[in-house]
């Protein structure tokens, strides 16, 4: 299936060679799997895509040479309270936003988080996003952890989110990250290659599951080692939910005030080997930033990549290392 054109805000797209004799319903849901295969067939029914110039039926088996043109509707009407929280935007032009997410920011609205999110301070900064492929979360193409910080990309368009969306699903796309954890690895580079799940105790946890887990892999490097500590990037070739936590953790490194996975909190008195003092943490959020993202741009198809600055309690703790912990 290539991209013919994206004239009026539609995909148009053609069945490649090896299809043939298959509903058009299951394709699409094949090719656009992040929407639900009801949500395609409501969209066919609506008239929303046509093959060969000529709307169809859910049913209709299509075949080699065909050429689809999707227009998915307006998702329903949820309500999103647009708020006035200040955005780290390192980049943006008429398909796409990319940021540098803050800690402590949920990405979108759930039933615990309904206001504060990255998505309502969206709302507030831009009126042209994308749909959310399929569930009201306007603009999100993927997301990071709540006290994750680092660079994102957001999407103005629909035609714009399927097709970075698709590079997620198949891992085209290149992401790294630094995490400043407890110890040193044995090794200086190395994969971890583990399987992931949800816990089999604590559900809001997830943990190393070899029987019944889903493929996770994880590739680290040692940049700068410390006593006590060190600072790995860390390149996931899967996008798992806390992979890098977990697999940190699963190698007795987890990262630094992590608690929900072995990292503890570390206070300035203990890198200075001083006395214990009543003093702050001095980063109170888990150690991990997404560096780096890569990916082919929606409309250019150049690749791009782009670069988050290291936030402060990060690079607090990394000076404070240099300073009290160098080998």
């Amino acid at each position: 299936m290539q991209d013919a054109n994206t004239d009026s805000g539609r995909l148009t797209v053609q069945v490649g060679n090896p299809i043939k004799e298959r509903r058009i319903d299951k394709y699409l849901h094949g090719r656009f799997s992040n929407f639900s295969r009801v949500m395609l067939q409501e969209a066919i029914k609506a008239g929303g895509v046509k093959v060969n110039g000529k709307a169809v039926k859910p049913s209709f088996k299509i075949s080699p040479g065909d050429k689809i043109e999707l227009k998915l509707p307006e998702p329903p009407g949820k309500d999103i309270l647009p708020e006035d929280i200040p955005l780290n935007i390192i980049y943006e032009d008429d398909d796409i936003i990319v940021l540098n997410k803050q800690p402590d920011m949920v990405v979108h609205p759930a039933r615990s988080n309904t206001y504060g999110t990255l998505v309502n301070a969206l709302a507030f900064y831009s009126d042209k996003l994308s749909s959310g492929l399929g569930e009201f979360r306007p603009g999100i193409v993927h997301r990071l952890d709540k006290n994750t910080t680092g660079v994102m990309v957001v999407t103005k368009n629909d035609i714009a989110q399927w097709k970075i969306a698709k590079q997620f699903e198949q891992r085209k796309t290149k992401k790294s990250y630094l995490a400043i954890v407890h110890g040193t690895p044995e090794l200086t580079a190395d994969r971890i290659n583990a399987p992931l799940g949800v816990h089999p105790k604590i559900r809001v946890k997830y943990a190393v599951r070899p029987e019944t887990g889903r493929e996770a892999i994880t590739f680290y490097e040692v940049i700068e080692a410390f006593r006590g500590f060190s600072l790995l990037e860390m390149t996931p070739k899967t996008g798992r939910t806390h992979q890098i936590r977990v697999h940190l953790s699963s190698i007795k490194h987890p990262i630094v005030a992590d608690d929900m996975y072995g990292g503890k909190l570390v206070y300035p008195w203990q890198l200075a080997d001083e006395a214990p003092a009543l003093q702050e943490p001095v980063i109170s959020r888990v150690a991990l930033h997404a560096w780096t993202l890569e990916f082919n741009h929606p409309t250019t198809k150049k690749q791009v990549k782009f670069e988050a600055p290291l936030p402060q309690d990060m690079q607090n703790l990394l000076d404070m290392l240099r300073k009290y912990r160098k080998l």
